[in-house]
Order: C-alpha cells, then sequence, then structure tokens
C-alpha cells in the first residue's frame, strides 16, 4: 500500500467526529480548520496540496493545488504526524450538522467521486483531484457543475454529510432519480447523468427544480437529507435582516400579515 494505514472511530450521532489514531510516523491530511484537538506528540505541518505528490516538483504540486482550487478548496492543506514513540491521536470534527462517512478506497478500485466540500481528511497519499462532468446537461444542471471531488489512492478517505445519511448498493442497470444536491459520493463505477423533470406543471409548480440526477449501477451511492445549500437557503430566508419573519409560513396571507404586524 502507498497510503499510511490510520485507524479510526467515529463519535456521536448528528454532530459527529472522528478520531485518527496515529503509530509512529504516520500522517493524516485535513482540510485547514477541520481539526478539533490533537495529542502532544503530534506535529502539524501545512502542505502545498494533498501531499500525495512528496517525490514531485514544484510545477507538479501547483498543478495539484491548482486542481483543488477549482473544487472550491483552499491552495493549502494540513498534515498532522505523529512524532513520538508510542500511538497518538488527532480529531476532526464535520463544519455542519450530518455524517462523517469512511471510504476504504482499496476496496473501491481506488478511486471515490464526492461533491464539492465534502472532503474532510484522508490517510497520507490519497490524492484529492477533480473530476470534469462531461455532458453538458450534467455540467449545467447538476447541482456541482462541470466539477466534482475525486478521491484517489489505496487508503482510507473522509467526507461528511448533511442530514441523515442513505447509503445504498446498486445492482447492474438498477437506477435512482435524486435531487441534484442530495449526492454524496458515489463509486466510480456509478453511471451518472442529469434529466429534466418531465411535465410542464411539474417542472413548474412541482417546488422540486427543473432537472434531477439520475444514478446508475453497479455500485455504491451515498445520500445526504439535508443538502447544506437548502439549509443555507432557508436560514436565509428567515433571517431577520433580510426580512423574513416565521410568522405565517405556509399561509397564502403570510406576506399580508407581515405588512399588518409591521415586519415590511
Amino acid at each position: 500500500m502507498k497510503n499510511h494505514e490510520v485507524d479510526y472511530k467515529l463519535y456521536g450521532d448528528d454532530m459527529q467526529y472522528v478520531q485518527i489514531e496515529l503509530d509512529p510516523q504516520e500522517t493524516v491530511v485535513a482540510e485547514a480548520g477541520a481539526l478539533m484537538f490533537m495529542d502532544a506528540p503530534v506535529q502539524m505541518e501545512t502542505l502545498f496540496g494533498d501531499g500525495s505528490n512528496e517525490g514531485g516538483g514544484f510545477m507538479s504540486k501547483l498543478k495539484g493545488a491548482g486542481k483543488r482550487m477549482f473544487t472550491g478548496e483552499s491552495l493549502f492543506m494540513t498534515a498532522f504526524t505523529n512524532e513520538g514513540s508510542g500511538k497518538s491521536s488527532a480529531y476532526f470534527a464535520a463544519p455542519y450538522p450530518g455524517k462523517i462517512v469512511p471510504l476504504d478506497l482499496a476496496q473501491m478500485g481506488g478511486k471515490v467521486i464526492c461533491q464539492k466540500d465534502a472532503f474532510l481528511c484522508c490517510a497520507k497519499g490519497v490524492s484529492i483531484g477533480i473530476e470534469f462532468q462531461k455532458r453538458l446537461g450534467v455540467g449545467f444542471f447538476g447541482g456541482e457543475g462541470f466539477i466534482m471531488q475525486k478521491l484517489e489512492g489505496d487508503g482510507l478517505a473522509f467526507v461528511h454529510a448533511c442530514g441523515t445519511l442513505h447509503e445504498r448498493t446498486l445492482q447492474a442497470g438498477e437506477t435512482l432519480k435524486v435531487d441534484t444536491g442530495c449526492i454524496v459520493a458515489f463509486e466510480q463505477t456509478v453511471h451518472y447523468d442529469v434529466e429534466m423533470v418531465k411535465g410542464i406543471k411539474s417542472a413548474f409548480f412541482g417546488g422540486e427544480g427543473l432537472f434531477f440526477a439520475t444514478v446508475k449501477g453497479p455500485g455504491k451511492v451515498w445520500l445526504q437529507s439535508l443538502p447544506f445549500s437548502r439549509l443555507a437557503d432557508r436560514i436565509y430566508k428567515h433571517a431577520p435582516a433580510t426580512g423574513g419573519s416565521s410568522r405565517g409560513e405556509g399561509s397564502l396571507l403570510g406576506g399580508l400579515g407581515n405588512l399588518l404586524n409591521g415586519d415590511n
């Protein structure tokens, strides 16, 4: 194996964090700001890129960092190495309520595709790059644009989902129609596409958007019950600064009620 073989333990239910146990000189790489706490022997170092091309030159590292920038991530990541003589641990927390998903890339053909911002941390040696969606419809209407993240290697990687997690193993030819924001990750054997909602009434008045994603087996897919963009949109709409109010929500007279109550 090229990747460091780390051990882990998940804690919590809806507000999870993960403990990564490191043997001496083992390293875990994480997104900036993901650290919760760490044991004293663990030393922190900033990496340019994801650290998977450590033996390469500057241009190779620049290329890897540039790929991360395309997915909206920082050019830099943080490596946590156990410099002690015994086992030590580093702890990482998800940035919003949901589940942390451990992915053993060695059992998944060495590659998993996931949504942007899903990556949390991984064993050193895992490459975090970009996956271009070749079909025009997927690029414009897939909820993630032309670019998704890809995790490659033979070690452990951890991604996080918002809300409750649903893991599904699709048989060959089995298809699911999914809200575009609910896809967390899928194996490379899964075919991903976007379809337009059929019927004018359904498309414009169904409240589910004009497009949905289709994932076709064989392979595993991981889905989230609450896309963070949906949660953020609800919070923004009901924030006092935007004039939102919880009174009259769901009522045809909600707007009139706000006027009568002096909210507008």
